[in-house]
């Protein structure tokens, strides 16, 4: 028997009736094929129990919590929490800008997802919210510090400050902690110059400060200037950002050791949002990106001059309302700022119609007679004829830039242009290449166009010799300039926020 005994025994007695043989045979091979269906039903049903088993354990896996990374690129959206002011967030002609908001559009792009910022009124609130797990990160320029720690993760740092006691040119300079007892010393409610002050006050018994609830620190620093507050405490970068707009403003002395910069995050055993932010700001010192954004913010900053701005903020009130509306007029044509029109002007003619150079150019906007010839300006005294003038050749001369060179180092690109004409701005940028460097950034353009007035240097260019660092120090004056008449335009908002009435409190006595 082919099917042994396990066979004999299914047929049984039903074998033994058959009548016949071949009857016996389709018998046997009826039992066989029964036989074969039940071996197929059975092998069905294991796999669909390991097929369902699989599935489950799928299932079972894609079940688990998302991590905080995931969450955030499913979402499409990255919440960050900032805090307003020219160091960190603030709105432009062109939309918001700052230096915590550009690393965190470059973050946000990394991840493929877009940014909601929230804007906080101070450091306090900014950590609330961040801790209330209402936002991801918090890029509020905020200090790192032990007592922040416990509550808070922070990414690597990615700037070293000093931190500056300042107070208004209408009283003594205090030359040491021991010389604000005479005065009221206000630091803003959340500061992370509270920390500083504290470890200070071990040292300096009789050090006492107030905690304003209301004002943040660049309210504050304004209010130092009108010489309502007789001192307070600012980061360096805030300090040199702010001077230029309150010319009053005076720095006492460093306090403390230098101090870190960096994003938090909330305290939590997901490390996923966290090693990215490690992998970000790794990336960017790397490429040097944030060397770029970081002079984009503060680079011409450092050529601070006390005199030249209070020269401008007189004759904003003196000269310049006369041109305000052929600037505002020109620009609206043009498509440009009319502040960065008047800004250029100042720096040709500091807003005299009549002014002439040693060289030959004239007006307003100084224009050369070729150029004048050019653009059809009849008379380059002629005030409108002049701005009109002058913004159509700026046009033009934005127009020469590469695409691929983006705003704001396209505007500075086009004004070195303005000055030194736009064929020796392409000898600088083939100079940058030759010397490993990225020609489509400013800070790169900026550290060799000195060098086209060296023999060196400029015998291997094609268009020669020519003035590059007067360039580089006309392109930082207009900056300066028009940062500070868009802050005159601003300035009554600022005011306005800062004098509403105070709630501070005693601290530290």
């Amino acid at each position: 028997m082919p099917f042994g005994l396990n066979l004999k025994d299914t047929l049984g007695r039903s074998l033994d009736h058959a009548i016949t043989v071949d009857e016996k045979r389709k018998f046997i091979r009826g039992q066989q094929e029964k036989s074969l269906f039940k071996e197929s039903r059975l092998l069905n049903f294991l796999a669909y129990l390991f097929i369902a088993a699989s599935f489950s354990g799928c299932t079972q896996e894609t079940s688990q919590p998302l991590t905080q990374l995931k969450r955030i690129k499913q979402s499409g959206e990255l919440r960050v929490v900032t805090r307003y002011g020219p160091s960190t967030y603030y709105e432009s002609i062109n939309g918001a800008v700052g230096l915590e908001h550009d690393l965190a559009e470059l973050f946000a792009k990394r991840l493929d997802v877009k940014v909601k910022f929230i804007v906080a009124d101070s450091v306090k609130q900014a950590i609330q919210t961040l801790t209330e797990g209402k936002a991801d990160i918090a890029a509020a320029g905020l200090l790192v510090d032990e007592t922040r720690k416990t509550k808070l993760r922070f990414a690597p740092p990615y700037r070293t400050l000093s931190e500056q006691v300042l107070y208004s040119d209408s009283r003594p300079r205090p030359k040491s902690i021991a010389d604000l007892a005479d005065g009221v010393l206000e630091v803003s409610a959340g500061s992370g110059h509270l920390s500083t002050l504290k470890a200070q006050k071990r040292k300096y018994r009789q050090l006492n400060w107030r905690v304003n609830f209301d004002q943040d620190v660049h309210e504050l620093l304004f209010l130092v200037s009108k010489g309502l507050v007789d001192y307070t405490v600012a980061n360096s970068d805030q300090a040199l950002i702010m001077r230029r707009f309150y010319p009053n403003l005076r720095v006492a002395f460093d306090i403390g050791k230098p101090r870190e910069l960096a994003w938090a995050l909330p305290m939590s055993e997901d490390g996923s949002l966290y090693d990215e932010t490690v992998r970000f700001f790794e990336e960017v010192k790397e490429n040097k990106t944030l060397d770029q954004l970081v002079d984009r913010y503060y680079g011409h900053a450092e050529a601070f001059d006390a005199a030249l701005d209070s020269s401008l903020r007189r004759d904003y009130v003196t000269r310049l309302p006369k041109y305000k509306r052929l600037f505002v007029q020109a620009a609206k044509r043009y498509d440009l700022d009319w502040r960065l029109l008047a800004a250029i002007a100042y720096q040709e003619s500091k807003w005299r119609s009549t002014a002439v150079s040693a060289e030959g150019v004239r007006g307003l906007m100084m224009l050369t007679g070729v150029t004048a010839k050019e653009l059809k300006v009849k008379d380059r005294f002629n005030p409108a004829q002049s701005i009109w003038g002058g913004a159509s050749y700026f046009r033009q001369t934005l127009a020469n830039i590469p695409p691929q060179v983006e705003d704001p180092d396209r505007t500075w690109y086009a004004l070195a242009a303005y000055n030194l004409g736009y064929g020796h701005i392409e000898d600088a940028r083939n100079l940058v290449v030759k010397r490993g460097g990225d020609p489509d950034k400013w800070i790169e353009i900026k550290k060799v166009l000195p060098l086209l007035s060296k023999p060196r240097w400029y015998r291997k260019t094609k268009y020669g010799k020519a003035r590059g660092a007067v360039a580089v120090h006309y392109v930082n004056s207009i900056r300066r300039y028009y940062d500070l008449l868009v802050w005159l335009t601003e300035e009554s908002k600022v005011g306005t926020m800062a004098m509403v009435p105070e709630k501070s409190s005693e601290a530290g006595a």
